[in-house]
């Protein structure tokens, strides 16, 4: 603990001596300034000199003590910046005369010919602190209490000296528009009270007269009411007496000072001057002047400054007439999109309604806030006329005035010019690079004194090996890279990013592989510099790299290999799903053939297909002069073997194929492809990129790959269905049937609305017929059929196809006529063809809105009402037992129905009794209806058609003993051609009778009751006894004929025998032949 104690005690001293050491400084040398007017050569010069050499010495380290942590320090190095200000310039017209001009320190004391000190030299030292503290004041991390003490040194310097006025107002406008944002919101209130009493101070001053509108403007913006301001505004008198100053100094001779034009190299010559990165307070200045007269020629200096623009003034002028209502407007609407979602502090704490709104006053006010911003930004018209006027200014050939050996500075390259209002600001020669308005000073040439040896560095130095070298840079550049958070403590990441990408872009090597091993760490949070380490190679291939050597055009080797090594390693880690590899290829400047290569990997990994499809898809649209590369690449996709990349990969050509410059592409690319299928054999376009496929042969796999992309965009447009159909009709059959077999969803996706499709059933292509049926087929599947399509079906089918099969999709949009007269064809088709016609016709698939020309019973009857002639009797049972097996639809009350009405046709169909079985099969409980149609089928004398009788005994048979009062009521001949056919209904139907009342029994008519009681078995036998008797008979007769036949032949047979032999006997027997009975 007393080590650290006295640690912190010791940092307190010297931080109070050092404020202490300051503050004495200044006084001093306020004092010695006095004394040497008085006594110029007296023995104060060695004091004197050696104040001054103090006073350089603090001055130098005034960006340390400025910067330092500690508050009091700042504060005080403010209050000595201020007043080495005051001492270090000149006093001029409209200065504070509170004080007598006797005892005010300032360079008006010095004489021009003092051997010791110079004036101009000092003069220079008094503007670059004036610059130091106006960069303080625009830093974003300066402390309230600090900048309240900026803004008050500024105010009193413009007190005592009023050439600063316009660099203070502007300062002041600036602060006013950019508020440091590390301000809290109590803070931010104390700053703009401040900052307001120092604007009224301003006010108050009589050199304000020609900054009054923009100090009332500024005031009413703060807060500051009419009231106040008017009584701050100057009096009368002082304002005419200013005037006639004002007059009397417009007639002197404008002082001449000498602008300093740094060197620069040739690569500078591309950069646009206004492009520079300006801060704040040195956006108005102009190239940094030094002095070519001396003493207190710089009084003459006040009017000019009034009438010279500066850069802020010339983009206030020039934005003015462009501040129209509809500019404004425009200019509102774009930033509402930057908005915050939460009003910040800083603005709810600052904001102040506009007074004078719309106002010439309130335009310009806006004018000069906007040309304040832009000026800081270094943009904007004033800045690029100021580094033009300088530019164009034509070197000095006289009245220069030579710098001392002892100033530093070198007569070379500097030019003669009128100083205008706004004091020129110094360049980075005097200050540092983070307040200069240009570029850089070269380095002054310092000219030695003869006797001295100049210094050079190679003089104490010696060579370091190449390995020690290397070494040691790649250590330096590892120190570089460990260095990530002390750089975002210092807010330099970008500059950190910047050195890193640019010492890997420049030598590559181990710097390189040790950069990728430190992005690959932490990806996710080093992508930018990734990104930045690409876009710098890809400068420097374009050779916008300004440190480049090398006359010629860099290779793209460089920037390809930095590329594509950072997407084939993203490529091989997991799945990143912040999407950097998409990222990464989308913010390149340059997509090279190897990055393209490692895109469509990316495109086929089975993780990364979603994203790699959407990818592409984005890079068609962002990337117009490689879009059709990108667009080939997608489209050879939609054909790849893979299931999920050919979907992704359709699903995003859909989402193209909406933009207007892409649509033609993707479809003639579609119709390419559907060509494909009228040659002989698969091309070389598909079976090359797809190994599985047979060349010689068009298979399944290959037949489809031409069609995926194109029947994906029928339901988009609707057109190229009339090419399919040309296509169709010039394929083999192996093709016409997978087009058949994959039509179904894009078809459908094209309603039976669409003009193109109704147009192609109108004019249907010879061959295509199967096709459109096809369609037709798949639109009426689950809806019915619109008017229009049938009307088209109509039309063709009765002039062009007579195949009844091209009726079946609309079938339920024909009239119940068209439907019965297609019947006799329809269900000669095949059973599989003429369940689907009944499926329609019954609805049992469930269509959307079903309508039926014909209702389940029209159908049957129908059916029962075909011609024989034309359709066979099988055909039509087969027919009925389709509509049977439909139990659902037809119920025992639609088959009563049925036969019912079969019942009042004349003539009765034959396969009514058919019917009426089959349907008491399905419902015995229609027991009943069915005796009732038999007793009314017996009126209509039944037994005259064969057929139906047969029916009638069957029917009999199975509904016994309902059916035997049924029996009954038969004429007798009829009942005995029953028991002929079915005998053994005799006995049941006679025990049933026999069962009856003597009473009932009376009714019955004799002859049934012969027919009953006589056994027809009886006159079975007889019949058979004379029929076995017959048979005898006849079997005898042919015996005795078949005897009388053999006679015969036997006797045929001996006669021959013996004509044989005598005609082979001699002839003197032939007297004997007399003898020989015929």
């Amino acid at each position: 603990m007393p080590d650290q104690f006295r640690t912190i005690l010791m940092v307190i001293c010297v931080h109070s001596v050092i404020a202490l050491s300051l503050n004495v400084l200044c006084g001093e040398l306020a004092e010695r300034v006095y004394l040497i007017k008085a006594t110029p050569l007296s023995t104060t010069t060695v004091r004197t000199s050696a104040l001054i050499y103090e006073l350089e010495s603090l001055t130098a380290f005034k960006q340390i003590f400025i910067t330092c942590h500690n508050k009091s320090v700042r504060t005080c190095t403010i209050k000595f910046l201020e007043s080495v200000v005051i001492i270090l310039s000149y006093k001029v017209s409209g200065s504070d005369t509170s004080k007598p001009s006797a005892c005010e320190p300032c360079l008006d004391l010095i004489p021009e010919s003092h051997s010791l000190l110079k004036a101009r030299k000092l003069e220079e030292e008094g503007k670059q602190a004036f610059e130091v503290l106006m960069s303080y004041q625009s830093s974003q991390h300066i402390s309230s209490v600090n900048l309240m003490t900026c803004l008050g040194s500024m105010t009193n310097i413009v007190r005592h000296r009023p050439i600063f006025m316009t660099r203070v107002i502007q300062a002041f406008e600036s602060l006013h528009a950019n508020l440091p944002p590390t301000l809290s919101k109590s803070q931010v209130s104390s700053v703009r009270k401040n900052l307001k009493m120092q604007m009224l101070s301003l006010l108050r001053l009589p050199s304000s007269i020609d900054f009054q509108s923009n100090i009332t403007t500024l005031l009413t913006d703060l807060g500051a009411t009419q009231s106040e301001v008017a009584r701050c505004l100057p009096k009368l008198e002082e304002t005419k007496k200013r005037k006639g100053e004002d007059v009397n100094a417009s007639g002197k001779k404008p002082k001449t000072e000498i602008l300093i034009i740094p060197n620069r190299d040739e690569d500078d010559d591309d950069i646009i001057p206004w492009q520079t990165s300006l801060s704040s307070s040195s956006s108005s200045s102009a190239l940094p002047r030094i002095s070519t007269s001396a003493g207190k020629s710089s009084m003459a200096e006040t009017g000019e400054t009034q009438k010279q623009q500066t850069a802020i003034d010339i983009t206030a002028d020039d934005l003015v007439p462009r501040m129209t209502p509809q500019n404004v407007t425009d200019l509102v609407l774009l930033s509402m999109v930057m908005l915050p979602d939460v009003m910040p502090a800083q603005f709810q704490a600052t904001y102040t309604p506009i007074a004078a709104a719309g106002t010439q006053i309130q335009i310009k006010h806006m004018s000069r806030l906007l040309a304040t911003q832009l000026t800081s930004a270094g943009m904007g018209r004033g800045i690029a006329e100021v580094k033009k006027n300088v530019q164009n200014q034509p070197p000095v050939e006289k009245d220069v005035e030579l710098v001392d050996e002892d100033d530093g500075f070198s007569s070379k390259q500097v030019i003669e010019t009128v100083v205008g209002g706004s004091t020129a600001g110094s360049s980075s020669s005097f200050t540092s690079s983070s307040v200069s308005a240009v570029p850089a000073v070269p380095a002054p040439v310092q000219i030695t004194r003869k006797g001295i040896i100049q210094f050079k560095l190679s003089s104490v130095t010696k060579p370091v090996p190449d390995s020690q070298r290397d070494s040691l840079a790649l250590a330096a550049f590892k120190r570089i890279l460990s260095a990530d958070k002390a750089a975002q403590a210092g807010c330099v990441s970008e500059a950190r990013s910047k050195v890193l990408v640019s010492l890997v872009s420049m030598y590559g090597g181990q710097l390189r592989d040790e950069l990728l091993d430190y992005i690959f760490l932490d990806l996710r949070n080093r992508a930018d510099l990734a990104l930045a380490w690409i876009h710098q190679e890809y400068a420097n291939y374009q050779g916008y790299n300004l440190t480049a050597t090398v006359p010629e055009k860099p290779l793209i080797t460089n920037y390809d290999s930095c590329l594509t090594h950072l997407l084939s390693t993203l490529l091989s880690k997991p799945d990143q799903k912040e999407g950097l590899f998409s990222r990464l290829i989308m913010e390149a400047p340059n997509i090279t053939p190897n990055a393209i290569e490692i895109l469509k990997q990316y495109c086929q990994d089975d993780t990364r297909i979603y994203l790699g499809m959407t990818t592409l898809k984005e890079l068609i649209v962002k990337r117009p002069s490689m879009k059709m590369e990108f667009l080939d690449i997608l489209l050879n996709f939609t054909s790849h073997e893979k299931l999920e990349v050919r979907n992704n990969a359709i699903r995003v050509v859909k989402k193209l194929h909406e933009r207007n410059d892409l649509r033609d592409t993707i479809e003639k690319y579609a119709m390419y492809y559907l060509k494909f299928l009228l040659q002989p054999s698969p091309p070389s376009d598909i079976v090359s990129s797809k190994t599985k496929l047979e060349p010689d042969t068009w298979s399944e796999d290959a037949i489809k790959l031409c069609l995926y992309l194109y029947l994906s965009l029928l339901p988009v447009n609707h057109k190229l269905i009339h090419e399919l159909a040309n296509v169709y009709t010039a394929t083999s059959g192996d093709i016409k049937r997978i087009i058949l077999r994959v039509l179904e969803t894009p078809v459908k996706g094209m309603g039976m609305d669409s003009p193109e499709l109704l147009l192609l059933v109108e004019n249907c292509p010879r061959g295509a017929e199967t096709l459109v049926t096809r369609v037709i087929h798949l639109l009426t599947d689950k809806a019915a059929p619109s008017p229009e399509l049938v009307d088209r079906v109509r039309d063709l089918y009765q002039k062009r196809v007579s195949d009844v099969r091209f009726l079946i999709p609309v079938l339920n949009g024909l009239t119940k006529k068209e439907v019965i007269a297609a019947l006799p064809k329809l269900i000669k088709l095949n059973p599989i063809v003429v369940k689907e016609v009944f499926n329609r016709l019954l609805g049992v698939h469930g269509q959307e809105n079903f309508v039926s020309p014909l209702t389940p019973a029209e159908l049957l009857i129908a059916l029962h009402g075909l011609d024989m002639t034309k359709v066979d009797m099988k055909t039509i049972i087969k027919a009925c037992n389709l509509c049977f097996a439909e139990k659902s639809i037809y119920t025992q009350e639609v088959l009563a129905v049925v036969m019912q009405q079969l019942m009042e046709l004349m003539p009765i169909p034959t396969l009514l009794m058919r019917t009426v079985i089959q349907s008491l099969s399905m419902y015995p409980k229609l027991i009943g209806f069915v005796m009732n149609i038999m007793q009314r089928l017996i009126t209509k004398q039944v037994w005259k058609n064969r057929k139906i009788w047969e029916g009638f005994i069957k029917c009999c048979q199975r509904t016994k003993p309902q059916s035997f009062q049924v029996l009954l009521q038969l004429p007798a001949v009829q009942l005995k051609d029953v028991f002929s056919l079915s005998p053994e209904l005799r006995e049941p139907l006679l025990t049933h009778v026999q069962a009856f009342t003597p009473h009932q029994r009376a009714h019955i008519p004799k002859a049934i009751m012969s027919i009953l009681e006589k056994d027809p078995h009886d006159e079975q036998k007889v019949v058979e006894k004379a029929k076995r008797a017959e048979d005898e008979r006849l079997a005898q007769q042919e015996k005795i004929y078949q005897q009388k036949l053999e006679d015969e032949r036997r006797k045929h047979q001996d006669l021959m025998k013996q004509k044989m032999e005598l005609e082979n006997s001699p002839l003197d027997h032939s007297t004997d032949l007399g003898d020989v009975k015929p």
